[in-house]
């Protein structure tokens, strides 16, 4: 599935990757960084934003989770309302963790801003907190499994780096992609 957020918000179908837009040259985004840009040129097909995903979130709606899918609900950082968007909950070692494939998104800056959110199935909302992997070399094992399960929705984004993909590959993508380990509250 994939990630629909925007640089306009991401409370609904998917749209557009990342913040930023590029230049005309397509080297870098406004703000001088050439990961946004990079994103930005990798809009979903209509297909994607029409369809594919629409279906998902009304299988998710009804509780259906399609190869651990789930909504990814998160307070706005300005506007303080709820925001959705389909993500891949990603299981390894008895940890889970949430990444993003189009980097530095909308539901990324939300969910660094609240620390917290809720991963909603059906009727069923999950309440969690969040903390981002910062390190490039913590992040490697986690983008192997998350490319080595979804890398036909997702692996065009990571261009051409892919589970088989040596580390140093993976640690150079690495810093594109935002990781999040997910845990229940305490308290």
């Amino acid at each position: 599935m994939h990630d629909p957020s925007s640089p306009a918000g991401n409370a609904g179908a998917a749209s557009a990757g990342a913040a930023g837009n590029a230049t005309a040259s397509g080297d870098a985004a406004p703000d001088g960084n050439p990961a946004a840009a990079h994103f930005q040129r990798k809009r979903p097909g209509w297909f994607t934003k029409n369809v594919f995903n629409r279906m998902l979130e009304g299988l998710m709606g009804l509780g259906f989770s399609v190869w651990g899918s789930r909504v990814l609900e998160v307070r706005g950082r300005s506007s303080g309302e709820p925001r959705r968007t389909p993500v891949n909950l990603l299981s390894l070692d008895g940890a889970r963790y949430l990444v993003a494939p189009r980097g530095e998104t909308q539901w990324v800056r939300n969910l660094r801003a609240a620390g917290e959110g809720r991963l909603l199935l059906g009727r069923r909302g999950e309440p969690f907190t969040a903390e981002e992997v910062v390190t490039d070399a913590e992040k490697v094992p986690v983008l192997r499994a998350y490319l080595a399960r979804w890398k036909a929705e997702v692996g065009v984004f990571f261009d051409g780096v892919g589970p088989d993909s040596p580390e140093d590959e993976l640690r150079g993508a690495a810093a594109k992609h935002p990781v999040f380990r997910i845990a229940a509250p305490t308290g």
